[in-house]
């Protein structure tokens, strides 16, 4: 073969456009084109080019933003070297079904994927980060910069591309920016954006350690102030659009005389039935705090319940993803008020 010949496209034409013009050295033996031949080719002026260690651009131009994401994910997920014994270090990878293995776009590059407006544009970032097991035995290079887990999440498939979800995509991305603005940006379209809850931006952020940052802190706090506001604003429209009766809003439980019971977010007098958004989310990056807060929402679950008032529980995800069904649970509760003993009385106090 002649090191200026352009490999045949007749043996590759199953694969994706992409894929024809980014392979791994491993996937081009398969194809009969030796690594050898696949370096001669990939020499200066010839008709391909070396992406990443092991990862050829088969044509001499820079490569797209789709390319830069499959090459990186060529280049992170490719099996290890295999033992002496000739048993590979990662079962199941390199198969022809699985290319990328379990390595997954992470980070910036993978909020640009979910099409975060406050994200920067793929081609215009120095590093695209890839999640991979702790365990495997690479170095980041070029611009595939490996971030490595113990327990990887389930991928999303996106454009063909598997990418990490929000949550751990925004961890692995504000590891690495030290702007206040930004991180805030990012955060808050994750939840404005409908992409996920609060809650579980916090939860990676706090596997990850990274609510010791002030800025990181700071940002959380905004997050929490918006997902709060979002909950509530679904609350009312539950409220409005499917019929049940106006509550009181954001009051505060009392006993004639005696002490506080606790803030509710909707309460119904008449049926003595109360609605509490569980917006729960540790602050401290410390797990006893989310369990005291959990002791907390019980405690006073028990109490009022204990009075004859029914507390109905809803999280912002279920606002979110079952609207109706939330009604319908209010509805029921509101319904049944009159088979149960009346309620103690209560006194309610604007919040």
């Amino acid at each position: 073969m002649n090191h200026n010949a352009p490999l045949s496209p007749l043996p590759l034409n199953h694969l994706a456009d992409t894929q024809l013009r980014v392979m791994s050295t491993a996937q081009l033996r398969e194809h009969g084109i030796s690594s050898a031949e696949a370096g001669a080719h990939c020499r200066p002026g010839g008709p391909w080019q070396q992406l990443l260690p092991g990862v050829c651009l088969l044509h001499p131009g820079p490569p797209t933003s789709e390319e830069r994401l499959h090459g990186a994910l060529l280049f992170a997920g490719r099996p290890p070297a295999r033992t002496a014994r000739g048993i590979p270090g990662q079962p199941g990878a390199g198969e022809p079904h699985a290319p990328y293995a379990d390595a997954m776009i992470t980070g910036l590059a993978a909020l640009a994927l979910h099409r975060f407006s406050s994200a920067p544009p793929l081609l215009s970032l120095d590093h695209i980060d890839v999640l991979v097991p702790r365990t495997r035995r690479l170095r980041s290079t070029g611009f595939a910069r490996l971030v490595r887990a113990n327990a990887l999440p389930t991928p999303q498939q996106i454009t063909g591309v598997p990418v990490a979800p929000v949550p751990r995509a925004l961890a692995d991305a504000v590891a690495q920016l030290a702007e206040a603005g930004v991180v805030r940006r990012l955060l808050t379209e994750a939840v404005r954006g409908g992409h996920c809850e609060p809650a579980a931006i916090v939860r990676e952020l706090n596997h990850a350690r990274l609510l010791t940052r002030p800025h990181v802190v700071d940002a959380v706090d905004s997050l929490l102030a918006e997902g709060r506001a979002i909950a509530e604003d679904r609350l009312y429209r539950m409220v409005s659009e499917h019929g049940l009766p106006e509550p009181l809003w954001n009051v505060d439980l009392r006993l004639p005389g005696g002490p506080h019971l606790g803030g509710v977010d909707a309460y119904w007098p008449d049926q003595a039935v109360a609605v509490e958004l569980d917006t729960r989310a540790p602050r401290q990056g410390l797990r006893q705090d989310d369990d005291a807060m959990w002791s907390e929402y019980a405690r006073k679950r028990e109490h009022l319940e204990r009075l004859g008032i029914t507390v109905v529980h809803i999280t912002p995800k279920k606002l979110r993803d079952a609207l109706e069904q939330q009604a319908a649970v209010v509805r029921t509760a509101l319904m049944a008020s009159g088979d149960r003993a009346p309620a103690a009385y209560v006194v309610v106090l604007p919040r």
